[in-house]
Parts: structure tokens; C-alpha cells; sequence
């Protein structure tokens, strides 16, 4: 199998509790799926921006003078961004275009509860 080279899956999280974006030392799976109890899991994208910030899912950047969010989109799978003010509409998100964009904050940090 010398032609597939595993990649590091990364997540961050968002604890629900103290409002906090952390880093983890651990997740748990069960049946497969990952969980963090209180915590909303952000997978790494793979992808960083212009100054070599890593990008997560849920991630809000600038691109040109306006704010989009970072999101993964299952049918059909892939990462996707989509602008702040209108999330619903959104375009494929890829590493060229990764490589323009500046990192602002998590979604979860920019949004007042």
C-alpha cells in the first residue's frame, strides 16, 4: 500500500460550558464516532491560510473585505465556505484559494450569546 499516505486527523473544540475554543488531550469514540462530552468537535481541514494559520471547520475568514465561515457539506462531501451574512449559500472551499484567506476566529467565538 505505498501509495496511501494516512493523514493526521486534528480537532479543536468549543467547550459549551465555559465558552471556550481548546485544544484537546483526548476524545472519546464509541461505535466510531467521537465525542467530547459539552464540547462541539471542529475538524482540521487540512489547509492553511495566507500567514500559515491552521483552518477548522467552522473557522471565519476574510476574504477581500468580507467574512466567510469554513464548513464541512456532506452531499456532496467536501469543505465548503460560505459567506457570514448568508450561510445557507455556499461555494467549495480549496487549498488554492486556502492560501488567500486570513483566519479571523472560530464562528463560535465571534458570535454574541
Amino acid at each position: 500500500m505505498g501509495f496511501y499516505i494516512p493523514r493526521k486527523l486534528k480537532f479543536k473544540a468549543w467547550n459549551t460550558e465555559s465558552k471556550l475554543l481548546m485544544r484537546l488531550n483526548s476524545i472519546e469514540c464509541v461505535k466510531g464516532e467521537l465525542t467530547k462530552r459539552n464540547h462541539i468537535l471542529l475538524q482540521f481541514t487540512d489547509m492553511t491560510d495566507k500567514h500559515h494559520e491552521e483552518l477548522y471547520e467552522m473557522d471565519v475568514v476574510l476574504i477581500g473585505t468580507e467574512k466567510f465561515v469554513i464548513m464541512w457539506e456532506s452531499n456532496p462531501a467536501g469543505w465548503r465556505i460560505a459567506r457570514l451574512a448568508d450561510p445557507q449559500s455556499s461555494e467549495v472551499f480549496v487549498r488554492e484559494q486556502a492560501q488567500t484567506v486570513i483566519r479571523l476566529c472560530s464562528y463560535f467565538e465571534s458570535v454574541k450569546e
